[in-house]
């Protein structure tokens, strides 16, 4: 400021005209602070101002006169130093803010005055600025973003009592700027903890255009999508200049994603207010569940005419405590106590709706104000919510001084010469070190970004019993969240309402996530042998287990056998314990007419081998039903096939004993080798030992165990799944177990085919021919039965039962045709069971080479001829009569 010329030696300052501090406030010190408050409201119209902020402007305002009057007071901080101010209105713009900081650095900028000249001629004497060390705000975050950018340039430390924006957290850009409050991604940390606490995944934000708004909301998004459990369905912006109609568009989308109930607010107080009326006017009371920055606080402005739709709001605001010392000091404040304020007189008039002279500010008002009017008694009074913050940044910045002082100047009386020209980049360092316990009894300290610890109070809005609405006090966070559950939504239904875009999914049920919207899901349930593994997967149980009944976990498959009292098990047990009474009589009754001509005509030896084999074929029913385990399962690979063995070796021996006797007579009248007795049991034992040495050769090749066959009653439906124990048999093991089997019969059935024509009075050859003919038939049955079941969920009953009744069967053709008709002749008719003569090999061949022509006789001439020619015949061999 150039001055006009004056008298004056050359280090003497003029006195600066009043109209220079007409838009601020100047306290004289040692030690100048600048102070940022928004003392008016943004102005219209090209005004760079507006309204006067009766409690945001001149409360702190007032704070900060108050905490430099205390400090300068208090013997202990910065003894025989005293503190001053240089306070400017912001009007609540960042632009005008910026104009009015430079007034800080004025005292940096060296000024050229070589071009200026007093009328006399002489150099113009400047006033010397104020050197200010510090700036103590400012409010708002776009206001101290616009002001951090130039006092950084001047290295000035700036700390802020209001300014949340995150942006401000970043320490490369704002490095000189501190703050009394945490930043917003402290408060966005803690709304996200507060909307996980409710169970809600699924919500909107809402941000009022500026840096507050927007960078609120996009530190809870980040935050959000780091911690991947909540989802945003939409983010809206409320213009800065809001068209008419702008909120009820809002609402109309927001209700777009009706699911996502819950709406995150980083908006001013104006904007909540309107967007609460949107709302109300398009009938959505109760909808909405807002969740309020510390903006909206605990503030009753935006709620006021519109308690029900604000009903359930959940807001933050960092913790604070009202000062009691600051509400005495301001409470006694006066027009002639407090001309330091240079707004004051404009507060008065303003709080007391008065005018004072001709020159108010009120000139409608339509009384005077006397003079004699008092805070808290003529106008209602409450302490703003910051004061306590703009306190404590006061303290911190006279802290950090404090230790600087006694660090530079160690007990040196007042300033010393160090602290003539204080460092702006050493007195950060002293206040990112300040360690103090602030107005409200809370530790104020600073991290390595300049901010705040974050500490806030949780407040939700409630209508009691008697229909008043209050801020109540639900919970806090401090670095994490704790909430009193039993004091949330007590006017009504106590359980907290969802904001969520799918329902959880049910027990053993996936999520199927939409693309994009990790929050919102379809739930597909997990079928068949599938279990639920995870809340995204489906996974498949082991081969040997089932979903349990939740489809969370896998449980054993049921393992089942081949009960006794089973339907499958009764019959062919029946028709075995008949078969094998059966047997033993005609063995008892064998032995105990061992010499008769019956059974000695019989054979005995091959007999008894023969009716041995059919009573293991009869007993192996027993150990195919029995419950398997090694001894079960060993017994069934030695007699599954050794009953049949037995059988039909005895049976083959027998037919082709008598082929070849029938075969030799043709050619001679020697009998042929191998048809005694003894020979006969030798051949069948060969035979048998095949069988026998097969079965050795099985065992040592693969050692009888139990398996359990979870593939045979493995359903499509779990609940019915079944593991079947049995022993490990192959369906191919099985057929080389029976194979030798079945080709005894089978060239068993071909011999009796070539002696059919042997004469009934001759040995057995029809009643075996007849035996054979119908066990391959039972065969041929069995072989399509057993193999044709072989998917069916009841193939071990099926196949079991089947084998058993064709064994039983087999046998039961054996005994009953060749055993039955003799036993039945030593029993019920024993006259004809007496010995005749002998007949020798000649008389045999002889009869059997007549048979033999009668039969070509017959087919050639009629039958009287035939007749006589064979009674001719008979009459030339009449020795040969009489033959059994």
């Amino acid at each position: 400021y150039a001055q006009p010329c004056v008298p004056t030696t050359p280090h003497q300052l003029p006195a600066l005209p009043l109209q220079e501090y007409a838009h601020s406030i100047r306290l004289d010190g040692d030690i100048m602070l600048g102070g940022l408050f928004p003392v008016h409201s943004r102005g219209e119209r090209g005004v760079p101002c507006g309204e006067l902020k009766k409690e945001k402007g001149i409360h702190r305002l007032e704070a900060m006169l108050f905490a430099i009057d205390l400090i300068n007071k208090d013997p202990e901080l910065l003894p025989n130093v005293t503190l001053g101010a240089r306070i400017l209105d912001t009007c609540s713009r960042d632009t005008y803010a910026l104009e009015q900081s430079l007034t800080f650095v004025q005292a940096l900028i060296e000024r050229d005055g070589s071009d200026v000249r007093c009328a006399n001629g002489d150099p113009p004497i400047f006033a010397k600025p104020d050197k200010v060390v510090g700036v103590i705000g400012a409010a708002a975050s776009s206001v101290s973003i616009m002001v951090a950018n130039i006092l950084r340039l001047f290295k000035i430390p700036q700390i802020s009592y209001a300014s949340t924006a995150p942006e401000l957290s970043d320490n490369t850009r704002y490095d000189f700027f501190s703050r009394v409050v945490p930043p917003d991604s402290y408060q966005a940390q803690a709304m996200l903890d507060i909307v996980t606490a409710m169970g809600w995944n699924y919500v909107s934000t809402l941000a009022s255009e500026g840096n507050y708004g927007e960078s609120g909301v996009e530190a809870f998004v980040q935050i959000s999508r780091e911690s991947g459990g909540v989802c945003i369905a939409q983010s809206l912006k409320i213009p800065r200049e809001p068209m008419p109609g702008e909120f009820d568009k809002l609402i109309l989308r927001l209700l777009e994603t009706s699911n996502a109930r819950a709406v995150i607010m980083f908006a001013n107080e104006d904007d909540i207010r309107r967007i609460l009326d949107a709302a109300k006017r398009n009938n959505q009371t109760g909808h909405f569940l807002w969740v309020g920055s510390d903006s909206w606080g605990s503030k009753i402005s935006p709620v006021v005419q519109q308690e029900r739709v604000a009903e359930g709001a959940v807001t933050i605001l960092p913790k604070r405590a009202s000062i009691d010392a600051f509400d005495r000091y301001f409470r006694s404040r006066s027009l002639s106590n407090n001309r330091r304020n240079v707004w004051f007189a404009e507060f008065w008039e303003e709080n007391f709706v008065c005018k004072l002279g001709m020159h108010g500010k009120r000139p409608g008002s339509p009384k005077k104000c006397t003079g004699l009017e008092k805070v808290g008694r003529d106008s209602t009074y409450e302490q703003e919510g910051k004061v306590q913050f703009v306190m404590d940044a006061v303290y911190a910045m006279a802290h950090a001084l404090h230790r600087m002082h006694r660090e530079l100047c160690s007990g040196y009386p007042g300033l010393c010469p160090r602290m003539a020209n204080v460092d702006g980049k050493e007195l950060l360092t002293f206040i990112r070190a300040v360690n103090f316990n602030g107005s409200a009894g809370t530790p104020v300290t600073f991290n390595e970004n300049g901010d705040a610890p974050g500490r806030y109070d949780i407040f939700q809005y409630q209508i009691n019993n008697r229909s008043t609405a209050e801020y109540k006090v639900i919970g806090h966070w401090t670095d994490q969240l704790y909430l009193n559950v039993r004091m949330i939504w007590t006017s009504g239904d106590t359980s907290v309402p969802a904001s969520v875009c799918s329902l959880p999914c049910k027990m053993g049920e996936r999520k199927k996530v939409v693309k994009g919207v990790p929050c919102c899901w379809h739930c597909e349930r997990c079928e068949g042998y599938h279990f639920q593994a995870s809340e995204f997967m489906c996974e498949l149980c082991p081969y040997e287990q089932r979903p349990d009944q939740n489809r969370t976990g896998c449980q054993p498959i049921p393992i089942i056998k081949l009960e006794w009292h089973s339907p499958w098990a009764v019959l062919p047990v029946f028709i075995s314990v008949l078969g094998i009474l059966a047997t033993t009589f005609v063995i008892v009754t064998f032995v105990r007419y061992h010499d008769t001509p019956i059974v000695r005509a019989s054979g005995r030896e091959m007999s008894y081998v023969l009716l041995t084999g059919i009573f293991l074929c009869y007993a192996i029913t027993f150990p195919m039903i029995a419950a398997p385990d090694v001894a079960v399962c060993s017994f069934r690979r030695i007699f599954l096939g050794l009953g049949m063995c037995f059988s039909y070796a005895a049976l083959l021996t027998k037919t082709n004993r008598i082929h070849r006797i029938f075969e030799q007579g043709k050619k001679a009248v020697t009998p042929p080798r191998f048809i005694s007795p003894a020979s006969q049991l030798v051949i069948t034992f060969s035979l048998i030992s095949v069988q026998l040495m097969g079965v050795f050769v099985w065992f040592a090749a693969d050692p009888p165990h139990t398996v359990v066959d979870y593939g045979e009653q493995r359903t499509q439906d779990p609940e019915n799944a079944r593991g079947v124990l049995k022993c490990d048999i192959s369906d191919l093991s099985l057929i080389c177990s029976l194979g030798y089997s079945i080709l005894l019969m089978v060239t068993c059935t071909v011999y009796a085919i070539k002696t059919r024509g042997v004469p009934e009075t001759f040995n057995e050859a029809k009643p075996i021919g007849f035996t054979m003919y119908t066990t391959c038939i039972i065969w041929l049955a069995f072989i399509p039965i057993f193999f044709g079941t072989a998917q069916s969920a009841e193939r071990m009953y099926i196949q079991t039962a089947t084998l058993t009744v064709s064994l039983s069967l087999s046998a039961s053709v054996s005994l009953g045709l060749l055993y039955m008709p003799k036993v039945y002749i030593i029993i019920f008719h024993p006259e004809q069971n007496v010995p005749k003569r002998k007949r020798s090999f000649k008389a045999i061949v002889t009869v059997a080479t007549m048979t033999s022509k009668l039969s070509q006789l017959t087919s050639e001439r009629p039958n009287g001829e035939v007749k006589t020619e064979l009674c001719e015949g008979m009459d030339t061999s009449s020795e040969y009569k009489n033959v059994i």
